[in-house]
């Protein structure tokens, strides 16, 4: 799925203050931590994963990232991978059995700032197609799991490049 390459993540590109963004991404009447059964639904979850993606395809910080990782012809099965990512996330469909972690670890010229621009075109392709609460459940999952990889990312040696 993704092309392996060496890591141009350093330590200081994962310092503290990007995750605090990140942590703000989160609205306070989200339902963060409710079960989005019957608020979402796996049409819902196709139409976003498409939306976004062809946006992020076309955004000068994030469509050179996605492009190196899955080349020209890598985007249909990773779309299908996301889709299955996202029905885990949202309906808890056990369908998505990756590890994205690792898969974050091997991506070079990833940086903090990647995840601010990742979450607000996420953000504003959600707001785009849903009504508030809909749009505000997928957001919240959206900023955890940001916030997650950032963490996993800072503390993973083989993820970050000490020194100069």
């Amino acid at each position: 799925m993704f092309r392996v390459a060496e890591s141009s993540v350093t330590a200081a590109a994962f310092q503290p203050s990007p995750a605090r963004s990140v942590l703000r991404a989160v609205p306070a009447d989200s339902n963060a931590g409710g079960n989005e059964q019957g608020l979402v639904t796996e049409d819902d979850i196709a139409r976003l994963v498409e939306a976004f993606y062809a946006k992020v395809r076309e955004d000068p910080q994030l469509g050179p990232i996605f492009a190196r990782a899955l080349g020209e012809d890598g985007w249909d099965s990773h779309l299908v991978t996301l889709r299955d990512f996202w029905s885990s996330v949202m309906l808890t469909s056990g369908r998505y059995k990756g590890a994205p972690l690792a898969v974050h670890m091997r991506l070079s010229g990833l940086t903090p700032g990647l995840f601010d621009r990742w979450l607000a075109l996420f953000g504003e392709t959600c707001d785009e197609l849903f009504e508030p609460r809909r749009a505000g459940a997928f957001r919240a999952k959206a900023a955890r799991i940001a916030q997650s990889l950032l963490l996993g990312l800072s503390r993973q040696p083989s993820a970050v490049r000490w020194g100069p």
